[in-house]
Formats: structure tokens, C-alpha cells, sequence
């Protein structure tokens, strides 16, 4: 490139490649080395027909073309290179010796981008062929853009649109791009005027939306908002609308400029959202979030205006049976029902969302009322004005009336009752949270007391909760505190006046005093806690039974109680194991009592374990015999080893024959299939002597003993048994004078 000529732009090609034709060979070779001096490079055609044939199969950068030739002259060649694909828009200047304006507008009518006159100031010609060459990159750019913008928008399904007054002579109207005409359904080129689109707007929402419309036209305000529409095919769209006013230089609004967007699936994404934010996803009712903020608006009503307000909570009595027996899926199914049948008992509103309540009136809050899923099987029932507690008592037992008719789930006909609990603002709280905890609490006093059932809270109430809370709450640390203690009731064979076994009974000495086994078991059995106390009384009493072997030659067992669910347990095994290795004795010398109800109520989950239990030496006792009224056949089949007769048999021995009659049909029961028995609960000397009679040897009860700490169980046998000072030992012993103290004792002493 030659100092001091114009140099190619940055950005352009470092050669911009130039297609020259020309038909004067001294006129092209002369163009030709001027332009390669200047940076280009260049490709020479003789004609218009050679030029097409080089255009076939390449594409320079720009075309120089002399008007005038003979055969194919310029203007013919240039039409024909516009008809080659890929060729419409390169840039081609027309050199010619004539400027008059006729070949000017031929040139252009051809598809020339410029002209250029003949002549030999070879630096104007290269400054044209730049300049012509910036702006085809302009151009192509600003094409590249508008297609990235159009193709953008149509992903978005947005459109820009024009919208101007009529004034001054001048006509107004809508132009709307081709991307805006698709969001309404329409093609590229289909004429639309404001009034159409207004029709698409469905005639509830149209007379709202032109409110609107005039109202921005008034005050030339910004104009963003959403529009439902219809479109001709009848589908239904949400578009959003935002515009902008334009002003004339007098500053007055003449017109709007703006967009249009389909926000149809954004606008259903959000409503699922919602719907999943503030409803249960199975019964379709409110869920905590929804319920908890209306009832904080309700309150704000109430105490705005003064009046009260009712939370009811309603829980659902012995569900879990359903889920149990019937699987997960009926549980569903009467949840769905139960919450149809409660959403029938009260003026429910599904639609009231945040925001839409200051604008429905002054008794707004009334739309609050609703029936709501807290979780699980609870459900609440939000009533937002009530005249006193009578109105949510009503509601109440219109809740449980509604619920006594069965319900069909898993091709079963099954009945769900409830619970509910009442509680008023202000009476019985000054936040939601007050009145759902005091609505819980008494909620939990009907569960109490048998269930199905409705009741209101009283501070009373809250008092019994706090004092089970507590309780709860001391249980827990009862083991590492080492508050729990075991007593000992002596199991007696009058026969041998001897003790044969002992029972180990849980006492929990808390605050100086023993809390009787009646006012934590059932807390521990609620809780769970039973599963720990059950396995530290395990360990406790094997420790007690090598404690005693060694002081005075123990040899019998220590029974205990378990729950059911601790049979269910794989390790139960592995633990006793470990509780009598640890203290060397044998596995005998624990024996284990379960409940008749739990044994049958968990049978076919229990059986593993009690086989597993009776090969290894452990006893096994079936504790309140007579009361479960179930099928005895599981005696013929179970490894039990006792049965004891439960105490409501024993108390009427002698007073009613149908006691005695019982007590008979268990003791020959046993006989017959080879299983000690033991009655528990005996009391006097007369149901002694009638056990006695009837067959019964294995007796413990008060009578004899009550339940002992480890060490008065010792001297109680040091002075009691022993010596034979005991009134029982008389009368049923008497018989077999040469029983010895040792014998007596259970052992040596």
C-alpha cells in the first residue's frame, strides 16, 4: 500500500475483493492496478455475461460495474446479478461517463447501491468503494439485529406496536410489527385496528380495561397491565400490555409507543404456584400458610371492629387404624372425603388471596371463613365473626354431625370421628398462635375423655396440659437422672410357704415423692418413652437378680413387663442376652409378662420373638389373663410358659360362684396344657384359701407382700418368712410342716 492513500476501515476485510468489469482492456488494467495500489484485491471480467458466470460460484465483496458495454451492458448485468441468490444485497457501484440524471435512475431502477462518474481520481473512487463497503456492514449488522430482535421477541412471543392520535390532518391508527400481530393470532400482513383487538377482550373485562385506557389517555400515564383476551381460533390468552405516551414538540401526548407480550403459560405457572403456596395439594383446602394468614387477618378485623372471632381444631380419632390396615392410599381417600364433608359445615371461600381483601368491604373479613388442612388428620375451621361461644359450639356439632355417617375407602365401609377443640379471641388468646395452642389443648381434654366429642377451652384446661407437659418433659430426663427406681412384689408358692420369683415393678421418684406407675406408664406408653424405661428395667433387673444370688442364693426369676412393641424389635433377643452376660446369670432368671390385649392386639408381629426368647431359657408370661376376650387358640401354638389370673376374677372369690367358675375353666386350661398359672391380686385369706382349694398354688398380693425395694424384700424375708410369722402361711402351709427355712427363703440365707 503506497504512504498517504486511504487505508481500509478496521473491521472491513484487510482485502476487500473486488468484482470489476469492464469491457475497455485499457480502462480496466488502469482501474485495476490503481485499486490493487489502495489495498484491494481484485478480480477482472471483460463483459457482463463473464461477469454472472464468476458470480456463480463466487462472491466478492463488492461489484464495480461500467455502464456501458457492448452485448450485456451494466444496467442489464446488474438486474441479473440481483436475481442470483445470495447476491440481493451486495453492494455494486455503476461507473459511467454520462451524469445525467436519466442514467442516474436507470442505474438505481437496476439495483446499483451508488454511482460513480469515469475518471481518473483513483483515491475518490477507493473512498466511494469504502464507504460503500462500511455501509453494506452497516446494513448487514443492523439485518442481523433486526432479525436477532424479531426472532427474540417471537421466543418471548413479544411484539412491538405504534399506536397515533388523528390530528392536523394527518391520520392516526395502529401499527403493529409482525412479531405483535402473532401474539394475537394474525399474519404478517393482516390488517388489525384497535377496535378488533378491543373485541377480543372477553365483554366482562372489556369495559374495566377501557377505564383504564381512557384514564392513561387523560393524564398521558404509563399504560402496564394484563388483558385477557380470546383470539378468533377461541383460544383464550392473557396478554401483557406496556406502553409509553410520545410527545409532539409542544409537548402534547400525540400517541403511544409500546409492546405487547403472550404471558399466558408465566400467568398459569404463577397461579400453580399459588395454589400450591396456599393449598393442600390432596383435599384442594387451605393449608397452614392460607389458614394462618387469614386467621391473622381475621384477628386484625375482630379487634379493628370488636367482635369475636372462633378457631376450631379438629382432629381426626384413631385414623392411623385406617392407614394401617387399609394402606396409605384409603388414608388419602378419607382425607379427601372428610375434608368435602367439613368444607359442606361452614361459608367457605377458596378465592380470597392476599391483596384482595381491603378492596371487598367493610364486612370483608367474612370471606375468611374456611375450613383449612393443618397437617396430617387435622384440619381447622376458621370463623371469623361469632356472637358468642353457642355459635362455635353449633358449628362444632355440625362438624362431628357430619362426620357419623360411614365412609366407602378401599372397598370398606369404615366411620372417622373427631375431636374438636374450641377456642375465641379475645377470651382465650390475643394472637393465632394463643388461640391454636389453647384450641389444641382443648381438643386433647376430648381425646381424654373417650373422643368424638367437642369441647370449649378453659384455663382449667391449659392448667391439666402444662402439668402433662411437664410431666412429659421430667420423663424424659427420669433415666440420666437416675430418678427411676425398681420394687419388687414376691411371687409365693403357699403350698412351700417359700417365695418362687418376684415381679419388678417401675416406681420414678421425682421431687422427694414416688409418682405411682398409673400417672407416667400411660404418658411413657403415648411418648414412646416406654421402648428406654422397658430396657433400662430390663438391665436394672438383671443386675437385682445377680445381687440377690449372691446374698442369699436366689435362684428363681424377675418377671417384667414389656410392651408389644418391644417383641417387635430384631435386637430384643441380642439385648437380653447382653443385660444377663453382663451380670452372670442365666437367661432363666428373667422372665418376661405381656398383656393379653397387646399380645393379641401385635400376634402375628410378637411370635418371631417369643420363639426366639423361650430357645435361649427366657420365660415367658401372659399377664392379665381372661380379660383380652380373644381366640385362645394362640395358647396351643405360643411358647408361653404362665399365665396369671388377672386380679377382677380374683376380688369376688368366694362371694360370687361366677368368679370361681372362671378362675376353675383357667386353672384346668392350664392343667391341661402343661402351663403354670398364678393369681395376682390377692388380697384376704379368704381368696387364698379359695385359689387353694380350687388348684391354685402361685399367689401375689398384698396379702402376702406389697411391691419392696430390693433391700426391705431381703429383711422381709428375714423376718417375715422365716420365721413362719406370716398369717397365710398357716393355713395354706400347714400341711407340710417340714419345710425349712432355706426353703421358705427361696434359697439360703
Amino acid at each position: 500500500m503506497i504512504a498517504g492513500y486511504p487505508s481500509v476501515d478496521a473491521g472491513l476485510p484487510a482485502q476487500p475483493e473486488v468484482l470489476l468489469v469492464d469491457d475497455d482492456d485499457v480502462s480496466l488494467l488502469l482501474t485495476e492496478l490503481a485499486l490493487r495500489e489502495r489495498g484491494f484485491k481484485l478480480i477482472c471480467a471483460s463483459g457482463g455475461v463473464q461477469a454472472l458466470a464468476l458470480l456463480q460460484d463466487h462472491t466478492p465483496d463488492i461489484v464495480v460495474l461500467d455502464a456501458l458495454m457492448p452485448g450485456l451492458d451494466g444496467f442489464e448485468t446488474c438486474r441479473a446479478l440481483r436475481r442470483l441468490s445470495g447476491h440481493e444485497n451486495m453492494p455494486v457501484l455503476m461507473l459511467t461517463g454520462l451524469d445525467d440524471d436519466a442514467s442516474i435512475t436507470r442505474a438505481y431502477q437496476a439495483g446499483a447501491t451508488d454511482f460513480f462518474v469515469k475518471c481518473t481520481q483513483w483515491s475518490l473512487l477507493a473512498g466511494r468503494l469504502q464507504y460503500l463497503l462500511r455501509a453494506s456492514r452497516t446494513r448487514l449488522e443492523l439485518e442481523r439485529s433486526k432479525s436477532k430482535l424479531a426472532r427474540a421477541q417471537d421466543l418471548a412471543r413479544m411484539g412491538s406496536f405504534d399506536w397515533w392520535r388523528a390530528e392536523h390532518g394527518r391520520p392516526g391508527g395502529l401499527l403493529m410489527a409482525p412479531e405483535a400481530l402473532r401474539v394475537f393470532g394474525c399474519g404478517p400482513h393482516e390488517p388489525v385496528s384497535l377496535r378488533m383487538l378491543l373485541r377480543m377482550v372477553p365483554q366482562d373485562e372489556r369495559l374495566s380495561f377501557l377505564r383504564q385506557l381512557h384514564e392513561a389517555l387523560r393524564h398521558a400515564s404509563v399504560v402496564a397491565t394484563d388483558v385477557p383476551i380470546v383470539l378468533l381460533d377461541g383460544r383464550q390468552r392473557i396478554i401483557h400490555v406496556e406502553a409509553e405516551p410520545e410527545f409532539n414538540e409542544h409537548g402534547h401526548g400525540i400517541g403511544y409507543t409500546g409492546i405487547v407480550q403472550d404471558v399466558t403459560e408465566r400467568r398459569v405457572a404463577e397461579d400453580k404456584i399459588r395454589q400450591l403456596a396456599n393449598f393442600d395439594a390432596l383435599t384442594g383446602l387451605p393449608n397452614r400458610r392460607q389458614l394462618i394468614w387469614r386467621a391473622e387477618r381475621a384477628l386484625e378485623q375482630a379487634r379493628r371492629l370488636g367482635h369475636q372471632f372462633a378457631l376450631l381444631l379438629i382432629d381426626l380419632d384413631r385414623f392411623k387404624v385406617i392407614n394401617d390396615t387399609l394402606g396409605h392410599g384409603a388414608g388419602d381417600e378419607a382425607l379427601v372425603e372428610v375434608g368435602r364433608r367439613l368444607r359442606a359445615c361452614v361459608r367457605h371461600s377458596d378465592q380470597l388471596m392476599e391483596g384482595a381483601l381491603e378492596a371487598a368491604g367493610v364486612r370483608s373479613h367474612r370471606a375468611l371463613e374456611a375450613i383449612g388442612r393443618l397437617g396430617g388428620d387435622e384440619f381447622v375451621a376458621l370463623l371469623p365473626e361469632v356472637a358468642s361461644e353457642v355459635d362455635a359450639a353449633r358449628v362444632a356439632e355440625r362438624v362431628l354431625e357430619a362426620l357419623r355417617e360411614p365412609i366407602f375407602v378401599g372397598g370398606q365401609e369404615c366411620f372417622v370421628t373427631a375431636s374438636v377443640g374450641v377456642a375465641l379471641y379475645p377470651r382465650d388468646g390475643a394472637s393465632v398462635v394463643d388461640l391454636l395452642r389453647n384450641s389444641d389443648v382443648a381438643m386433647y381434654s376430648v381425646k381424654v375423655q373417650g373422643k368424638n366429642a367437642s369441647a370449649i377451652y378453659s384455663p382449667q384446661l391449659a392448667g391439666r396440659g402444662r402439668e402433662k407437659l411437664e410431666l412429659e418433659t421430667a420423663l424424659h430426663k427420669a433415666i440420666e437422672r437416675d430418678e427411676l427406681v425398681l420394687h419388687y412384689q414376691p411371687k409365693i408358692d403357699v403350698r412351700a410357704s417359700r417365695m418362687v420369683g418376684a415381679e419388678a415393678l417401675m416406681r420414678w421418684q421425682r421431687c422427694g415423692r414416688l409418682v405411682p406407675p398409673a400417672d407416667f406408664i400411660p404418658l411413657a406408653e403415648d411418648t414412646g418413652l416406654i421402648v428406654p424405661l422397658s430396657e433400662w428395667a430390663l438391665r436394672e433387673s438383671a443386675r437385682q437378680a445377680s445381687a440377690w444370688q449372691q446374698a442369699f442364693g436366689f435362684a428363681d426369676s424377675i418377671a417384667v413387663n414389656l410392651p408389644s412393641r418391644l417383641f417387635e424389635r430384631s435386637d430384643l433377643v441380642e439385648h437380653i442376652h447382653q443385660c444377663v452376660t453382663a451380670v452372670s446369670v442365666p437367661h432363666r432368671m428373667i422372665q418376661l409378662e405381656i398383656t393379653e390385649d397387646n399380645l393379641m392386639k401385635e400376634l402375628q408381629n410378637v411370635i418371631p420373638s417369643l420363639h426366639r426368647l423361650n430357645e435361649i431359657g427366657v420365660e415367658i408370661s401372659i399377664d392379665d389373663f381372661g380379660t383380652g376376650y380373644s381366640s385362645l387358640a394362640y395358647l396351643t401354638t405360643l411358647p408361653i410358659s404362665e399365665l396369671k389370673i388377672d386380679r377382677s376374677f380374683v376380688r369376688d372369690l368366694g362371694i360370687t360362684p361366677q368368679s370361681s367358675a372362671v378362675v376353675t375353666a383357667i386353672i384346668a386350661l392350664a392343667r391341661s396344657l402343661g402351663l403354670r398359672v398364678i393369681a395376682e391380686g390377692v388380697e384376704t385369706l379368704r381368696q387364698m384359701e379359695v385359689l387353694h382349694r380350687l388348684g391354685c398354688g402361685l399367689m401375689q398380693g398384698f396379702l402376702f407382700s406389697r411391691a419392696l425395694p430390693p433391700d426391705e424384700l431381703q429383711r422381709w424375708l428375714e423376718n417375715t418368712v422365716l420365721p413362719r410369722k406370716a398369717p397365710w402361711i398357716g393355713p395354706a402351709g400347714g400341711n407340710e410342716p417340714g419345710v425349712d427355712a432355706a426353703r421358705a427363703a427361696g434359697g439360703r440365707l
